[in-house]
């Protein structure tokens, strides 16, 4: 049975393109029909002004393309992967048009214009060059020798990615770590757990200490948060989620090691063509290409010019304010990848697994989601009086006090699905924002905890959740592990991840809960 359901969709997969259009029509149906009343010159304000989206006018159904295009993510790969592989750009330009065609005819084209513009110098561009330049400098560092993928070499990789994500990024720590450890367990029948937990410590909880760390965090360093109000306030909760995952991930992984009927790694496991001739012999361990890590603080110089240096001097693209310390960064850091790319010998990147595939495939969906997400941000801007008014209620007193407990997990849970960064912002300002800022680090500091440990650590429930999980996954999948669904991966963080966060609710958050 199911099998026929299978072959029922992999055939209707198979239809021609033709009959897109038709779809995208009837997506533009259903969203006129749950569409409100305003007008576009009402949502667009007067004449010469800027365009501007109330997220107040704005229904659920306006979600549904950012609905359907995580639908496309978690189930196509599945019952299609290879339709998917050579069709996932359309799929995601798809879903992009099925919310701005209707979205333009009810709102007018300057407003959607206007939309897309905005989203993609404020955030799509921001984040495709920086994820772009760390892929590119973290694909040309080689790390060669014998290392072999034992569960005390893998626990000791994990941790040391989780210290560097705090300094790095998590993006950074990510990409220069990831084809190692895939490398050293090359020859482990399972690999799987291994890149989940990596996604879990090294993508995301490792991020917490320094605005460097997470986008959140730095987000809330340009609104006035001190530098090093992560590291003091941070440090134990991030202590209370890491330290049980790598020791959870050290016994799961001892206990599959033993499965595998290994009682010690094999003489000649380790990196491929590392091993010296004789292939029992073990080649101390170096680094090739080492200028990139150079190349990697000059990245980070770049992300910190551009919070600190504020020149005061932006140019206008249509109503959008691009502000020239943005621009700065942005061409060093495409300039970094240039130099990383010419300097890198190609027999080096071929060596370490690199291609192009990982960041073209977050590129084609990103884009999509960046686009289609766009009403969801408007309605949780909107505050009370937006769709999701239900939310920004939810963490407030009738008396206007914080509910901490649900401070940390609306953040989370939106987090999860929605961009971290702005979904920070949100409720940072829901609960004083810059104005109150002083009070937000002392005596409403559990507050921002909350807030702060809500957008870091649940970015690690979905692969969309923060910007390096999808490109790990991809590297990954690139080199032949088999990695799970979009579902199969959040079964992973809800069984493992949740009961930590509760742990957490009860130390830090549990004011009020009974």
């Amino acid at each position: 049975m199911l099998a026929s359901m299978l072959a029922f969709v992999k055939g209707r997969l198979r239809l021609h393109w033709s009959l897109f259009p038709g779809l995208a029509g009837l997506s533009a149906v259903l969203l006129l029909w749950g569409a409100t009343s305003a007008l576009a010159a009402e949502a667009g304000g007067g004449h010469g002004a800027a365009p501007h989206l109330e997220g107040a006018v704005l229904t659920l159904i306006w979600d549904m393309p950012f609905i359907g295009i995580l639908l496309s993510i978690a189930i196509f790969p599945l019952v299609a992967p290879i339709w998917w592989h050579g069709n996932f750009g359309k799929v995601s330009a798809f879903w992009a048009l099925a919310f701005l065609i209707p979205f333009a005819l009810v709102f007018g084209w300057e407003l959607a214009l206007f939309e897309v513009i905005h989203v993609a110098i404020l955030e799509y561009i921001p984040f495709i060059v920086l994820l772009l330049t760390l892929f590119t400098v973290a694909g040309g560092v080689r790390l060669k020798g014998t290392l072999r993928g034992t569960p005390a070499v893998n626990t000791a990789i994990l941790a040391m990615g989780t210290v560097l994500a705090s300094f790095m990024g998590t993006t950074g720590a990510a990409m220069l770590l990831i084809r190692p450890i895939l490398r050293a367990n090359d020859w482990r029948k399972h690999q799987v757990h291994t890149v989940v937990f990596f996604i879990f410590l090294v993508a995301n909880i490792g991020g917490s200490l320094t605005p460097l760390g997470d986008p959140p965090l730095f987000l809330g360093f340009l609104k006035g948060v001190d530098f090093f109000w992560p590291t003091t306030n941070m440090f134990l909760p991030m202590l209370i989620v890491a330290l049980p995952l790598l020791l959870i991930y050290f016994l799961f992984d001892s206990y599959l090691f033993r499965s595998e009927g290994q009682s010690a790694a094999p003489a000649e496991a380790g990196v491929p063509g590392d091993n010296v001739p004789g292939g029992d012999m073990k080649e101390p361990l170096s680094l090739e290409g080492s200028f990139n890590i150079v190349l990697l603080l000059g990245v980070m110089g770049c992300v910190l010019m551009s919070g600190f240096w504020q020149p005061g001097i932006s140019f206008e693209l249509y109503h959008t304010q691009w502000d020239l310390q943005n621009i700065v960064r942005d061409v060093l850091l495409l300039t970094i990848a240039y130099l990383s790319w010419r300097m890198t010998p190609m027999q080096s990147r071929e060596a370490n697994g690199f291609t192009w595939f990982p960041i073209l495939e977050v590129a084609k969906l990103f884009a999509g989601i960046f686009v289609t997400i766009i009403p969801a941000i408007a309605m949780l801007r909107a505050g009370e009086n937006g769709a999701l008014a239900d939310v920004i209620r939810s963490v407030t007193k009738e008396d206007g006090l914080p509910i901490n407990y649900m401070y940390f997990w609306s953040t989370g849970v939106l987090s999860s699905f929605l961009d971290n960064a702005p979904t920070y912002l949100v409720f940072f300002n829901t609960a004083g924002g810059a104005p109150n800022v002083d009070k937000l680090m002392t005596e409403w500091s559990t507050t921002l905890l909350a807030i702060s440990c809500g957008a870091v650590f649940m970015g690690a429930m979905t692969y969309i959740g923060n910007a390096p999980n999808f490109m790990v996954r991809s590297i990954a999948e690139q080199r032949g592990v088999a990695m799970p669904s979009f579902f199969g991966y959040m079964l992973w963080s809800v069984v493992f991840l949740v009961p930590l966060f509760v742990v957490v609710t009860l130390i830090f958050f549990a004011d009020g809960l009974f």
